[in-house]
């Protein structure tokens, strides 16, 4: 089974935490507590296949966005989420974006999937879907409008970055599964 890494960031209180739990556990999170790193792993079967995906939920937190650029540095795909009550929680994704693309030395082929959340909040909505649409074309990734609360589109949103990891990081076949240290003392 391959693994992948995911990396979940986004300014503090967008529902980060809540998307991830949604997924990992299928339980909604009603409460806020701001997180400071929280990782998750799930088996997850995508177009027939079996992959093991473990998740970093990061702080939104100020204080702790120092600590992006090491998760940046070793995650091979990012959720960048944004409220859709939250204009300003989607600027800050498109700096989440640039730091990434920096990081990894300028290449744009990084597997990235846009989160806006909170869908169920319809009355205050301050992102419309044309300036979604806008972004998507740009920036050339995929948004997805969510809802951890409803359930809404969350798996969806997971599959999409194990298929991008799939296509971006193919598997190796010459590469041997590593066996496992016996305990046993060879007699010499």
């Amino acid at each position: 089974m391959r693994e992948f890494n995911a990396v979940v960031l986004g300014a503090g209180g967008v529902g980060k935490s809540a998307l991830t739990v949604r997924f990992i556990r299928d339980v909604f999170v009603e409460n806020y507590d701001p997180t400071i790193e929280e990782e998750y792993r799930r088996n997850v079967e995508v177009d027939g296949d079996l992959y093991s995906l473990e998740v970093l939920d990061t702080a939104g937190a100020e204080q702790f966005t120092a600590l992006n650029e090491v998760y940046m540095k070793s995650g091979r795909g990012f959720i960048l989420v944004f409220s859709l009550t939250q204009e300003a929680s989607l600027r800050e994704v498109d700096n989440l974006r640039q730091q990434i693309y920096r990081i990894k030395g300028g290449n744009t082929n990084v597997p990235i999937v846009v989160v806006g959340t909170k869908m169920d909040l319809v009355n205050e909505r301050e992102v419309q879907r044309d300036t979604i649409q806008d972004l998507a074309t740009r920036w050339a990734l995929p948004f997805y409008e969510t809802s951890a609360k409803r359930n809404w589109h969350v798996t969806e949103v997971f599959e999409d970055l194990v298929r991008q990891m799939r296509d971006r990081y193919p598997a190796d076949p010459t590469r041997k599964k590593r066996k496992r240290a016996s305990n046993r003392c060879p007699i010499m």
